[in-house]
C-alpha cells in the first residue's frame, strides 16, 4: 500500500468529548468530560480530518440515554458523535486529498478517523462551509422533505412552524413563503425570537410563555391552519389539533418539550379531533429522505446566493465548550443553527 498523503503535521494527542454519566432529566456539565486521546494514523480507504466546525442538535438528548431508537445510544466513555466539518489532513483513500473540505459524521472530537465513504466533499465556493451543517445540510433539508415532502404543502396553505426561530424552523417558514403560503405563524421562546421571525417574513409570530398556545394560535390564525411542523410536541401539537381545518396535515420532525421529561406528557388531550377533520399526523427522519438531496442543495443554495432566503448562526468556541453549548441549545439560547468551532 502507498504511504498516505500528508497535507500538514498532526498532534499525537487530541481533545474528544466524551459522555461521562447518563442523565435523569435535564442534563448538565457532569454528564460530559473532555478528554485526550491519541491520535490515529489511518488504515486504507480511511481519511485522517481535522475538525473545523461541529453541530450540537436536539436529537442527541434522546441517545444520550440507554433505550433502543432508530439510532444507537452514545456509549459511556466514548466519544459523543454528530454532524462536521472538516479538512482532510492525511488520506489514505483513493478519491479524497489533503486539503479536502469534508462533511461526516464523528464530530465532538478535533481530529476524527473517517471512513472515505461517510465522507462527503463540500464546495466552499457554493456556501461558507458552516451552511453545509445548517441550511444546506441536516437542518435544511430536514425543513425541506419535513414540508413539501411530508405535509405536502401547498400555494395558499396557512402553515404553523413551532421551534419557528431554530435551525430547522426558520427555514420552514421561509420556505413556505417561497413556496406560496398564504400566511405563516411560528411561536418562539422570546421577544426578541419573535421580533426575529417578523423580520424573516412570518406573517405571524408570538412567544409561547405569555399565555397558552391555543390562545395564541387561536389569535393568529382564525381561520386555522392547513399544516402544522411539530419541532415540540405536548401543548403545541395540542393547540395545533384544534386548529386544524378538516384534511390538515402535520409533519412531526421532535418533540424537545418532552426529551428532559421524566413523566409522560400530559398533552395531546385532544387526539379524538383526527376523526371528524380526517387529519394526518406523520413523524419522519431526514435520512429517508436522501432522495431529494440534489434538488434541495440547488433550489436553497439559489434561494441563500439570492437573498430570498436567510439563515442564522449562534457559533461557540473551542471544544471544551461544547457541552455548554449543547445544554444552551435544549434551554433555547441559540438563533438559528448551533455550532461549536474548533
Amino acid at each position: 500500500m502507498a504511504e498516505p498523503s500528508r497535507q500538514q503535521s498532526v498532534p499525537s494527542v487530541a481533545r474528544q468529548v466524551h459522555l461521562a454519566s447518563r442523565p435523569r432529566g435535564w442534563p448538565a456539565s457532569e454528564n460530559f468530560a473532555v478528554v485526550e486521546a491519541p491520535v490515529p494514523e489511518p488504515a486504507a480507504g480511511q481519511v485522517l480530518v481535522r475538525n473545523l466546525l461541529m453541530s450540537v442538535d436536539p436529537y442527541m438528548r434522546g441517545r444520550m440515554n440507554d433505550v433502543k431508537s432508530y439510532v444507537p445510544p452514545f456509549r459511556l466513555g466514548a466519544p459523543l458523535d454528530g454532524g462536521a466539518v472538516g479538512e482532510v489532513v492525511v488520506s489514505a483513500a483513493d478519491g479524497l486529498r489533503p486539503g479536502d473540505l469534508v462533511l461526516h459524521g464523528l464530530g465532538w472530537r478535533e481530529y476524527a478517523l473517517v471512513d472515505a465513504g461517510s465522507a462527503r466533499v463540500i464546495d466552499p465556493a457554493l456556501a461558507p462551509v458552516s451552511a453545509y451543517l445548517g441550511v444546506l445540510g441536516m437542518p435544511g433539508l430536514t425543513a425541506y422533505a419535513g414540508l413539501l415532502e411530508v405535509a405536502g404543502m401547498r400555494p395558499g396553505d396557512t402553515v404553523f412552524v413551532s421551534a419557528a426561530a431554530g435551525a430547522v424552523g426558520s427555514l420552514v417558514g421561509q420556505l413556505a413563503r417561497l413556496k406560496g403560503a398564504a400566511r405563516v405563524i411560528g411561536s418562539a421562546g422570546s421577544p426578541a425570537k419573535v421580533a426575529h421571525l417578523r423580520a424573516l417574513g412570518f406573517d405571524a409570530a408570538f412567544d409561547y410563555h405569555d399565555r397558552p398556545v391555543r390562545e395564541s394560535l387561536r389569535e393568529a390564525a382564525p381561520d386555522g391552519i392547513d399544516v402544522y411542523f411539530d419541532n415540540v410536541g405536548g401543548d403545541h401539537l395540542e393547540a395545533a389539533i384544534s386548529a386544524l381545518r378538516p384534511h390538515g396535515r402535520v409533519a412531526i420532525c421532535g418533540m424537545i418539550s418532552q426529551y428532559n421529561a421524566e413523566e409522560p406528557a400530559a398533552a395531546p388531550r385532544n387526539l379524538a379531533l383526527l376523526i371528524g377533520k380526517q387529519l394526518t399526523l406523520r413523524g419522519f427522519l431526514v435520512s429517508s429522505h436522501e432522495g431529494l438531496r440534489e434538488q434541495f442543495v440547488t433550489k436553497v443554495s439559489g434561494w441563500v446566493r439570492s437573498g430570498e432566503l436567510r439563515y442564522d448562526e449562534t457559533v461557540v468556541e473551542g471544544i471544551e465548550a461544547a457541552p455548554a453549548a449543547f445544554l444552551g441549545l435544549l434551554r433555547g439560547e441559540n438563533l438559528g443553527k448551533m455550532l461549536v468551532r474548533l
